[in-house]
């Protein structure tokens, strides 16, 4: 970077941006949460600023969650757009009711269509030492309802246009932000680092592609979300240095329903495929990504599908007992190392 350029936004920086872009352009948009109000601004400083800037629609709530989504789904029965902050995504089981039952089901058990355009923001992830009740992924929890969409923020996916995306929308969504990204930049200009580059695979950009060079066929693909993209980076590189392993790495944005048709051509050629996840193995997000592509493409497939999950366990709260537990990358270097020397 020269003197004279501007370092790229934090991912914090980058969705506190688009929250203000996002109210600024849609007067039926509102927010509601806890502690969201000026000067604290929210347990991780996203909301900073929104409630001064438009005092009438941002919302302090009480502690519940279950209050706050279902008065969110009543505003959005009268026609506006709520977004709602859950401060930190384990809580959101304390609104699964309404999700389930009121939420999702309202799109279409009245007979007819009714708008449902509510966005709930859930900070996820472990390696941050908040113990066994701050630090989870929900994917599963909240994988495969009807009516329901999951988005997980990422640094190659800036945040404004993917709200805008999210709140033209009239259905449901989460948007699931891992914690460790908060702090990190935002890439903007097609390069990771010396050595991985990044590009997409739909014209949307929808799908960011992390690669070595130009990509080819053979090289190991991986599927992850945006919070892993860090130590999915690590391991690849780790692998290219010291074994000279190829990973071509792919970032969905929207990971339920996760639409395959840009993925394939990827996949297909792929020496092996793996799809990393950090919440824990069992009916997971990782499990119906890997089913998917063995139903797409069982044929051509070269080795099983491998998915790397977190250890089946609680999340410690003693740092060095959580990283024994989250997925690491070194957890990834050696599923890959070792489904490669087998």
């Amino acid at each position: 970077m020269t003197a004279h350029q501007t370092p790229a936004p934090r991912v914090a920086e980058d969705l506190n941006r688009a929250l203000h872009e996002a109210m600024s352009r849609d007067e039926r948009v509102v927010l509601l949460g806890q502690d969201i109000l000026d000067p604290y601004g929210g347990a991780f400083k996203i909301t900073k600023g929104l409630s001064s800037r438009f005092p009438d629609r941002v919302i302090g709530m009480p502690i519940s969650e279950q209050a706050t989504v279902g008065i969110a789904g009543g505003l959005a029965l009268c026609g506006n757009r709520p977004i709602i902050e859950i401060m930190f995504a384990d809580f959101v089981t304390l609104a699964y009711d309404q999700i389930l039952n009121f939420l999702t089901k309202s799109v279409s058990m009245y007979g007819r269509r009714v708008p449902m355009p509510v966005l709930i923001r859930c900070p996820v992830g472990g390696d941050r030492g908040y113990g066994p009740t701050h630090s989870q992924y929900l994917h599963k929890q909240l994988l495969g309802i009807p009516h329901l969409t999951l988005f997980e923020l990422s640094p190659f996916h800036p945040c404004g246009p993917l709200l805008e995306e999210i709140l033209s929308g009239d259905e449901p969504a989460m948007l699931f932000e891992n914690k460790l990204l908060y702090g990190r930049r935002v890439h903007t200009d097609g390069i990771v680092d010396d050595l991985f580059q990044y590009d997409y695979l739909d014209p949307r950009g929808r799908v960011a592609r992390i690669s070595i060079g130009a990509p080819a066929d053979g090289d190991v693909v991986v599927i992850a979300p945006g919070g892993l993209c860090e130590r999915v980076l690590s391991a690849a590189r780790r692998l290219f240095l010291t074994r000279e392993i190829r990973c071509q790495i792919l970032v969905p944005v929207q990971l339920y329903p996760l639409d395959l048709t840009a993925l394939l051509p990827t996949l297909a050629g792929a020496a092996r495929v793996c799809v990393v996840e950090e919440d824990v193995a069992g009916a997971t997000w990782g499990a119906d990504v890997a089913r998917a592509v063995y139903e797409r493409l069982w044929r051509t497939l070269r080795h099983p599908v491998t998915v790397v999950s977190s250890r089946h366990g609680v999340i410690p709260a003693a740092r060095v007992l959580e990283k024994q537990v989250v997925v690491q990358a070194d957890d990834v270097y050696r599923a890959i190392a070792e489904d490669i020397h087998a």
